[in-house]
């Protein structure tokens, strides 16, 4: 480039930057009394504050880096422009690095989005004084579908934990959904049921913090009284029923004498299959009859609901049982306020709904409220996140920057939602198909009447939604794997609003997944999931810029997720393979356009741990977030692109994979507390192990030609290094383990077989 070019493209990107820092300022400038107040901004009823919003300090600084490097990003299309028309670099190297630059500029513009605006919240529940007979009545959704990946005893600890929530127990109802049909865990519920009556009383007089048995007994920071041991031994006693009826596979009729609940266990005949059955509602637990022992406490409603299935009738997966538990739900309680979990996230705060109600039930807001969405939180979490599975971008860093814009996305579970919320928008209510199922309707009659258990049956029919507006317009969306983000996504594009609530005691626990196989397996089918919406008519980059605007563009952050794996392929393969022919794919170190690369990289990378660091995150928790996001890239990201285009061209379906919630390998286990890798044998890890070994040749052939003659090709040795420093597990995995859990052979010899054939091509494209 000519001194004078070099000149023009300096004088241009200083005077943008300059007005759009000028710009910014006077913005600035003017929204400043208005963030004053709204950082000390309290919602109040009767006088009474219930929460305070207090925005990010860091977002100023956020914004203006921004604008650096957006300028940056203009510089380097045009350095990308330029060597298309001058560079001797072969024509397919610049037009794939030119579009992977495209995409990394454009998810880091969703990424942007989200730091425009992040705020933080802070609600007081003490502060919640209404009479417990004026609290709204609560319907909890918990979902389950498969007894050997989710044990029954981890649905009864779920169930138990909100039952036992610091709420009038006779205005909670819980509905437990059975998608895979399973005799085990209705047996399991029952026994649940019956256990409840001694431990609901225990937690509320006790003011019991952990209400998941299972934590409760496991724990070791308890002084145990007589009650206690007493009610352990019961716990015990009852989990070793629930797990001997799921090792045998078959609920025994000697475990059902005395049982008034026996008889529905005939409904389970010969032709009886998890893919097609009739519909079962049992109500196991009634607060209007039901009390404890001591005949103190009322029990909360708890009610087991198997939807009908049939072959010839499409299911939805996960989002069809919650239209069937919002419509059974709505015939039999009709709460107000629904709380949606899985199976095996437990509550871990007692006060949770009342922090929830400090938002849904503010005059100010609440209106155009639809959800409360709360964070995921995983129990037993290697020190440093090795799998990032903990997902601290997802579900906390992103939701702040969300919850400035137009709220959170709903993240599946550990959500409280108006019910009005799935019937249409704020100012646009759309009815139901009858009268019964009307968000605002009363349900004045007993659960247990014939005539309103004909029709909780009726509504849970395979073939009810026929014809109806049910996951199109009401209810939770269908069309996406992942109805979360796609339910949350068309909530907020009818006009709702959510709000992110992230107290100090986290309010829902779970367990993460103690395999990498695992990890992806979901990821990837995320993946799916979120190209189902990127590619649909609701598109985020049409619709959702449209009608959101700037919230659009940050649900764009998640719907091209898939879209990492092409700039992690090129720059994973491309300057490697460039490398060890002698080519320069990048500018060298003498090259002023060097360090515009350089401060990208860096730029992007520091602002990424800032984020990270600053909302609680560790320094190795965040480098192994890096590491996973470049192993999604290339498992997860590749391996979803493709089953996705293949069901786009009708060539394959992909149905809704369970991610198994059993850690039932100690050996597993036991290298996940020390964190080693956990590979196994997969398909998936080929193009991972792959780039390991490409970018171990390049790292050591850079090297060496830095040290023998002086001179050597800079970022592309960089780039080498980084990715070998990340590919550190994997090596360890090829080479020095003899475990389970090492790579295996035959993808470590597919993978040298896929290595040669690149450098073949790599001989013929570049030399």
């Amino acid at each position: 480039m000519s001194t004078l070019k070099k000149k023009l493209v300096y004088k241009y990107i200083k005077i943008l930057c300059s007005n759009l820092l000028i710009f910014v300022l006077i913005q600035k400038e003017k929204k400043k009394k208005s963030n004053t107040m709204e950082r000390q901004r309290k919602h109040s009823v009767g006088g009474t504050t219930l929460h305070t919003c207090h925005p990010c300090r860091r977002t100023i600084p956020y914004r203006i880096y921004a604008l650096v490097h957006t300028c940056g990003i203009i510089a380097l299309m045009y350095h990308h422009v330029h060597s298309l028309l001058t560079s001797n670099t072969p024509l397919i190297i610049t037009c794939l690095l030119l579009l992977s630059d495209i995409v990394l500029a454009f998810m880091w513009a969703t990424a942007a989005s989200l730091r425009f605006n992040p705020i933080h919240r802070t609600e007081y529940p003490e502060n919640y004084t209404t009479e417990p007979e004026d609290l709204p009545k609560l319907d909890v959704f918990i979902c389950t579908a498969d007894p050997y990946k989710e044990p029954p005893i981890m649905v009864v600890n779920t169930a138990l934990s909100v039952m036992a929530y610091d709420y009038p127990s006779d205005k909670i109802s819980v509905y437990v959904s059975d998608d895979g049909g399973s005799s085990l865990t209705l047996f399991a519920l029952m026994e649940a049921a019956k256990f409840s009556k001694h431990w609901l009383p225990f937690c509320k007089h006790n003011n019991i913090q952990d209400r998941s048995p299972e934590l409760y007994f496991s724990s070791k920071s308890h002084s145990w009284s007589d009650e206690a041991e007493n009610l352990k031994l019961m716990y015990q006693d009852m989990k070793s029923r629930v797990e001997h009826v799921v090792e045998s596979g078959i609920v025994e009729t000697t475990f059902l004498t005395g049982n008034h609940f026996c008889g529905v266990f005939d409904l389970w005949t010969k032709t009886f299959t998890r893919h097609d059955h009739p519909t079962i509602i049992q109500v196991l637990q009634n607060s209007e009859t039901d009390m404890d022992d001591t005949k103190k406490y009322i029990m909360p409603n708890l009610i087991y609901v198997s939807r009908e299935k049939s072959k010839v009738s499409s299911h939805h997966f996960k989002a069809g049982a919650l239209n069937t538990l919002l419509r059974v739900s709505g015939v039999m309680t009709n709460a107000p306020i629904i709380l949606t979990q899985d199976c095996d996230m437990y509550s871990n705060d007692p006060t949770t709904p009342v922090r929830a109600l400090c938002y849904l039930t503010d005059p100010e807001i609440k209106t155009g409220l639809g959800f409360v969405q709360f964070p995921q939180k995983f129990q037993g979490v290697s020190k440093n996140d090795i799998y990032a599975c903990a997902f601290k971008r997802l579900f906390e860093i992103n939701a702040v920057g969300f919850d400035g814009l137009m709220g959170p996305n709903y993240v599946g579970t550990g959500c409280f939602f108006h019910r009005r919320a799935f019937y249409g928008g704020p100012s646009i209510l759309i009815l139901p198909e009858i009268d019964e199922l009307k968000p605002d309707r009363i349900a004045n009659k007993p659960i247990k009447a014939q005539d309103v258990l004909a029709l909780a049956h009726r509504v849970a029919g395979c073939v009810y939604e026929q014809n109806t507006n049910w996951g199109s317009k009401i209810g939770f969306r269908y069309g996406s794997l992942v109805e979360d983000y796609y339910t949350g996504y068309r909530l907020h594009g009818e006009g709702w609003r959510s709000v992110f609530c992230n107290p100090k005691r986290a309010a829902f626990r779970g367990d993460a997944p103690k395999s990498l196989i695992d990890v992806v397996s979901q990821q990837k089918r995320w993946a799916i999931g979120l190209f189902e919406v990127a590619f649909s008519r609701y598109s985020p980059i049409t619709y959702g810029v449209k009608s959101m605007g700037l919230m659009g563009l940050a649900y764009c952050q998640y719907a091209f997720w898939g879209f990492w794996s092409l700039p992690i392929l090129v720059y994973g393969f491309l300057p490697q393979l460039a490398l060890l022919y002698g080519v320069s794919v990048f500018p060298k170190s003498s090259d002023p356009w060097f360090w515009l690369y350089i401060v990208l990289f860096l730029g992007a990378y520091a602002q990424d741990l800032l984020d990270f660091v600053l909302e609680g995150g560790t320094y190795g928790g965040w480098w192994n977030d890096q590491r996973m996001w470049s192993i999604r890239g290339f498992s997860s990201h590749v391996f979803g692109s493709i089953e996705f285009a293949l069901k786009a061209l009708n060539l394959s379906t992909h149905g809704f994979t369970l991610t198994s919630k059993t850690n039932d390998d100690e050996e597993q286990s036991k290298r996940y507390e020390k964190e080693i890798f956990d590979f196994g044998s997969s398909s998936m890890f080929l193009p991972m192990t792959t780039a390991a070994i490409v970018n171990l040749l390049a790292f050591v052939w850079g090297l060496y030609g830095l040290l023998a003659w002086g001179e050597g090709f800079v970022l592309e040795l960089m780039l080498a290094s980084f990715a070998v420093v990340n590919c550190l597990p994997i090596y360890e995995a090829m080479m020095l383990r003899n475990d389970d859990g090492k790579l295996s052979k035959r993808i470590c010899f597919l993978a040298g077989i896929f290595t040669f054939v690149l450098i073949v091509l790599g001989y013929l494209f570049l030399k």
